[in-house]
């Protein structure tokens, strides 16, 4: 249509533009407006399914295309529905849906960050099998407890799933779906679990040293992960053993 356009422009050619007969390509541009219309509301009549749906949750995606195939068909039927000055009505229309589009994207982003892909679970369709994540969880138990690797304040993924002698990623996946933890977290938990230990036996060592003895980089990083484990801050339950 376009290349038509360029050889018959509507200025020289009125007449086979217009909607009254002769109108050749004004009928054509009509039928393959209307068939690339109904076209579009059929692909996407699922997602329309599912704005009166129970059980199906709209996805950003589906509201993107709801939004461009609803704003299509409503200017379409505007130019095929009025008599005179439809290019007026047409460019309403666009602007009508365009504000509408605006608006529910501007309160749907409020509520969430607004992309045209729906956020897949991680790992969601990947678990690890029962006998692996035992495994895994009886080496790690070897690894924390008994060599106390946590103590290490560059200890990495990385390292840790070497010694495991498996792949990061199913490392990750373990602890993430089996425990509900990030590898961050879970070393935590033992180096503030060793720091309470030693709290409570040693009195020589500063709370500072203690951190740095567990694991921990820096003092601020120690009291935190310490007080959200515990309830407390290291000093706090230090004094509650005296």
């Amino acid at each position: 249509m376009t290349i038509i356009s360029i050889e018959y422009p509507y200025r020289e050619y009125k007449h086979l533009w217009w909607r009254s007969p002769p109108r050749i390509f004004g009928s054509l541009l009509f039928i393959q407006w209307t068939i690339y219309t109904i076209a579009a509301i059929y692909q996407s009549r699922n997602r329309f399914r599912k704005l009166w749906s129970k059980t199906e949750k709209i996805t950003t995606l589906d509201f993107w295309i709801i939004n461009i195939v609803t704003g299509g068909f409503i200017i379409w039927l505007a130019y095929n529905t009025t008599t005179y000055t439809s290019y007026i009505v047409g460019a309403l229309s666009f602007s009508f849906t365009f504000y509408i589009t605006l608006v529910i994207w501007i309160i749907k982003r409020r509520n969430s960050t607004l992309t045209f892909v729906t956020p897949i679970v991680k790992y969601a369709n990947k678990k690890i099998d029962q006998e692996k994540a035992s495994s895994i969880a009886d080496r790690l138990n070897v690894l924390f407890k008994k060599e106390e690797i946590h103590r290490d304040p560059n200890l990495k993924l990385l390292d840790v799933a070497s010694k495991l002698d498996v792949k990061p990623h199913e490392l990750s996946q373990y602890l993430n779906d089996n425990l509900g933890l990030s590898f961050s977290s879970y070393i935590n938990t033992y180096r503030v679990k060793t720091a309470t230990e030693l709290i409570k036996t040693n009195t020589l060592l500063t709370l500072e040293a203690i951190g740095n003895e567990c694991g921990f980089k820096s003092n601020s990083t120690f009291y935190t992960a310490f007080k959200k484990q515990e309830g407390m801050t290291p000093s706090q339950f230090k004094k509650s053993f005296k």
